[in-house]
C-alpha cells in the first residue's frame, strides 16, 4: 500500500512541478532572427574555373542553338556538376549515424 501511495505522490508531484519549470524557461520573448550569408569556403581555383564556365552556359540564349549543341550543353553541365561534387568533398552523415554514434559514446564512456 505504502508503495502505491509512494508512486502516485510522485507521480501528481512531477505533474505538477515539471510543467511550471517548463513554462518559466519560455517566458523570455523571441528576438527577432538576422539572416545572414555564411561564409562560403575557400575554393580551388579549378572549382571557380568550373563554376565560371556553369555561369556562362546559364547566360547563354539557348532558343538559337541546335538540339545537338543543347545535347552537348546539357552533357557539359552534368559533367561539370559531377566534378565540382568530387572537388567539394566532404563526409555527410545521417541523422541516424549521428544519434547511433552518440548513444555509442555514452555507452562507452
Amino acid at each position: 500500500m505504502k508503495k502505491i501511495v509512494l508512486c502516485v505522490m510522485a507521480t501528481f508531484l512531477s505533474l505538477t512541478i515539471l510543467p511550471l519549470q517548463s513554462f518559466a524557461a519560455t517566458t523570455d520573448k523571441p528576438s527577432s532572427l538576422v539572416v545572414t550569408k555564411p561564409p562560403e569556403p575557400a575554393e580551388s581555383a579549378e572549382a571557380k574555373a568550373l563554376i565560371l564556365r556553369l555561369n556562362e552556359i546559364n547566360a547563354m540564349d539557348m532558343s538559337k542553338l541546335k538540339s545537338s549543341d543543347k545535347k552537348n550543353l546539357h552533357k557539359e553541365v552534368r559533367s561539370i556538376k559531377h566534378e565540382l561534387r568530387e572537388v567539394g568533398g566532404g563526409v555527410y552523415l545521417s541523422a541516424g549515424a549521428l544519434i547511433l554514434i552518440v548513444i555509442l559514446l555514452i555507452v562507452l564512456l
